[in-house]
């Protein structure tokens, strides 16, 4: 799975494989808003430490992955599943506050 895949990647400092794993948007709006290449933008980001999936939840062509310490939002692109914002929390009556997203 994509959300696994990316925590790992990111987990173990793996950020060129990382980087392979966000929809394109959420690469370029990585790489603008830190004005660095994406393994280095990602390395800077402070994203939280997950111990594992406890729930996926699917509506078409979107999923929420909910992890032990992170929420992932992916999105199915005709290259497969991408993840569209990480590092996300919960914020009371308004949307998901999430470190990193497409525009």
């Amino acid at each position: 799975m994509v959300g696994a895949a990316f925590e790992v990647a990111v987990a173990t400092g793996d950020h060129v494989r990382a980087c392979q794993l966000p929809a394109p948007q959420t690469r370029r709006q990585l790489e603008q808003d830190e004005r660095k290449d994406c393994p280095t933008a990602l390395a800077s980001q402070d994203l939280p430490r997950t111990r594992g999936i406890r729930e996926v939840e699917a509506y078409g062509r979107q999923a929420l992955v909910r992890l032990s310490g992170d929420t992932l939002f992916l999105s199915l692109f005709t290259a497969g599943w991408k993840v569209v914002a990480a590092g996300c929390t919960p914020m009371p009556d308004e949307p998901y506050n999430c470190l990193i997203k497409g525009a």
